[in-house]
């Protein structure tokens, strides 16, 4: 399965094969464009044509024994049966603007506070940041998303790229989600934000950091005695 969302996060569209059914409900085709619900980015929607005129709506996509399976609203696709793949490209494209806003707001932060994200979820209205920092500064926090929104009016090129797991192991600061890479992945995919950022992600990302919008923090919490939870939202 060619997984097109990794080499062009901007295709809307394409035609693809049903190659596996399993329950009835999970397609996997040839090649996709969907997004599965991994790494903290929520899965993408949007539908399946057949040749046939017939439309059936992808509402979840998780990977099955490694493969993408796309989760549709009701039985009917076959193996072998053409389809047309169109993506919910304004629910996508607001989960790549919060993606890559992300990776800036962690850099910022590990840069001024050296503590690691422990867990993060993006959402279409919120993201979600996990961290363990014992002194928790209200005002610091502030401080890093309004650095973090200079960085983005700059107009920061992003790219990705794949290195052997060696290599990218020695870029400084290539891994700020604690215990995020198991030990079985021996090329990474590395997201680089020219000049501000380098990570290794497999999720998807917009080309400019002008696209993303501005951020801005929702509120603060404490789970424990060093265990803080910060949420943000992009604008518009």
């Amino acid at each position: 399965m060619e997984a097109l969302y990794l080499k062009d996060s901007y295709m809307r569209e394409c035609d693809a094969t049903v190659v596996d059914v399993r329950d009835g409900k999970h397609a996997m085709l040839d090649q996709t464009i969907f997004y599965p619900n991994s790494g903290g980015q929520p899965h993408d929607t949007g539908k399946l044509v057949r040749a046939d005129g017939k439309e059936f709506k992808v509402v979840f996509a998780k990977k099955i024994e490694g493969k993408v399976a796309l989760e549709v609203d009701q039985p009917g696709l076959n193996i072998g049966d053409k389809v047309h793949c169109v993506l919910d490209w304004k629910r996508r494209y607001r989960l790549m603007r919060s993606h890559t806003a992300a990776h800036l707001l962690a850099s910022v932060f590990h840069n001024d506070t050296g503590a690691l994200i422990t867990g993060n979820q993006l959402d279409l209205e919120k993201t979600r940041f996990d961290f363990d920092i014992e002194n928790f500064d209200r005002e610091q926090m502030r401080s890093c998303i309004a650095k973090t929104n200079e960085l983005a009016k700059k107009g920061l090129n992003v790219k990705s790229y794949e290195l052997p797991r060696e290599e990218a192991m020695k870029i400084p600061g290539v891994v700020k989600l604690a215990n995020a890479l198991p030990p079985s992945i021996s090329v990474l995919r590395i997201v680089e934000i020219e000049g501000a950022d380098v990570q290794a992600d497999g999720g998807t990302h917009v080309k400019n950091t002008s696209e993303i919008g501005e951020l801005e923090m929702i509120k603060l919490e404490n789970k424990g005695r060093i265990n803080r939870r910060l949420y943000f939202r992009i604008l518009p």
